[in-house]
């Protein structure tokens, strides 16, 4: 290989295992695995969810159990992902990313629950340290809400009968039916 085939194959590595950095975060927040939450970022990254939490990363997840409480069901879903890398002698180290997001909430008030369905994007910051990427920084920003109160979620419905339900935690079904994709395992 030319070392401009060297390159462009080691950004494509780089940015798949970015792009995998991401869907597992998606599917982290949803199950509420905070064990794997923890593995995705570095000890010293930090976190802006805005009026949630700004800070620290790993005193962020600390505060999703009581951030999340209210949250009857989380669902993101990544769109668009721009990832550039910071080019260094050797290897990027460092990336940036814009990640399109939709995300989903169904939550509980004492007036009912209410759905709020948020599109937005993930403004990343990732390093590569001991060979392995994770966030450095991760900032939400919303772009557009949407709210239905009250919810209009019907898990009730004849069409998703005898269907298998999504919960968060170690209950949920894909837990039981996976072998390779194990809670707290990023």
């Amino acid at each position: 290989m030319t070392p401009q085939q060297e390159k462009a194959f080691q950004d494509l590595l780089d940015k798949q295992a970015i792009q995998e950095l991401i869907h597992v975060y998606c599917n982290a927040a949803d199950r509420r695995d905070y064990d794997k939450m923890r593995a995705l970022y570095h000890e010293d990254a930090t976190d802006d969810h805005g009026g949630f939490f700004q800070g620290l990363a790993m005193d962020f997840i600390d505060q999703l159990p009581v951030i999340q409480e209210s949250m009857d069901i989380l669902h993101h879903n990544v769109t668009t992902v721009n990832i550039k890398f910071e080019e260094q002698p050797g290897g990027a180290t460092k990336a940036e990313g814009e990640v399109y997001v939709l995300a989903f909430h169904k939550v509980k008030s004492d007036q009912g629950a209410f759905d709020l369905l948020v599109g937005g994007r993930y403004l990343d910051k990732y390093e590569k340290r001991n060979d392995v990427w994770k966030f450095s920084h991760r900032a939400v920003v919303a772009d557009w809400v949407n709210v239905h109160d009250p919810s209009i979620v019907d898990l009730t419905n004849p069409l998703i009968a005898e269907s298998k339900m999504g919960t968060a935690g170690e209950d949920d079904p894909s837990y039981a039916f996976f072998e390779l994709l194990k809670r707290g395992e990023r």
